[in-house]
């Protein structure tokens, strides 16, 4: 019986998750929301962040060099450990059990948590303006609307992205004890 306040609890924590994802969601019927957010999603995909690298070479020379291949470890190594968790957890996307969910983007794979996509967005940005303070009017305000896209596209809970948005902070915060 000890047990039970706790299922309790975490039957109204994904409660209130599905209902923040549904409510989200909406938003996605309007079809300016949905092609902003289709692009930033596709963009997070690695375009921008494939183009900033490449800029912080080409205009910062042997600091954006190593910049960018900090980013590039950050992110291989992101992307070993959401795919091991989504191998480990396999949730269902949002809209494959809630019918009152749009799916307004285009699945990577059948799984939800933790949002890759986020991941990525957040250890890039953690990495990027440690070098490049500068850069955060611009990276910073890109990945929110990453993590956001990601809940608007029916793609993801917002617990997926919670999740992902720390593990990369994680990740990325540990990657500097080794530089």
């Amino acid at each position: 019986m000890q047990n039970r306040p706790l299922t309790n609890y975490l039957e109204r924590i994904c409660a209130l998750d599905s209902a923040l994802c549904i409510k989200v969601n909406r938003s996605s019927h309007y079809r300016l929301v949905r092609w902003s957010f289709r692009l930033v999603s596709r963009l997070g995909d690695g375009v921008f962040w494939y183009t900033i690298m490449l800029g912080l070479i080409l205009t910062q020379g042997e600091a954006g060099v190593a910049a960018s291949l900090h980013m590039m470890i950050v992110g291989l190594i992101g992307t070993a450990i959401y795919k091991w968790l989504k191998g480990k957890t396999l949730r269902p996307r949002p809209y494959a059990v809630h019918q009152d969910i749009w799916l307004a983007g285009k699945p990577l794979d059948k799984f939800s948590f933790p949002s890759g996509h986020t991941l990525h967005a957040v250890a890039f940005s953690v990495v990027a303006l440690a070098y490049y303070p500068e850069l955060g009017l611009l990276i910073l305000p890109f990945a929110v609307l990453v993590a956001l896209s990601r809940v608007v596209l029916g793609l993801h809970y917002p617990s997926d992205v919670l999740a992902g948005a720390a593990i990369g902070a994680l990740i990325a915060s540990v990657s500097f004890l080794f530089v």
